[in-house]
């Protein structure tokens, strides 16, 4: 039977791996919010779209926190499970999660 540590360890690599990328989503959601704004506002459009719109904007800006604390737990949890199972660093899925980590830091919040 395949060992349950690599399964756990596919797991929450995956896990990292959407959460880094659904930050990303939110943030790039926001900006095209931003934008869309922007242009109803040129456009001399109604204040009651406008007003809709920034309500959709700040529920996509709300969610980036949320991804970020969620990510930062991930983060931790996958941290320690590749610290604790050095005996699996000959493992492609090893080496996958130290990638997908690396690519998640730069999504974590940051630390002044």
């Amino acid at each position: 039977m395949a060992d349950p540590r690599l399964k756990t360890l596919k797991i929450k690599t995956g896990v990292v791996k959407r959460l880094a990328k659904e930050k990303v989503t939110y943030e790039k959601e926001a900006d095209q919010q931003r934008n869309r704004i922007e242009r109803l506002k040129r456009e001399g459009k109604d204040e009651y779209d406008i007003r809709k719109q920034e309500e959709v904007l700040q529920e996509s800006l709300m969610m980036v926190p949320d991804c970020q604390r969620r990510l930062a737990l991930a983060y931790d949890e996958l941290t320690k499970i590749l610290e604790s199972e050095q005996d699996l660093k000959e493992l492609e899925e090893y080496h996958t999660a130290l990638k997908v980590l690396e690519e998640a830091k730069l999504q974590l919040p940051h630390k002044d």
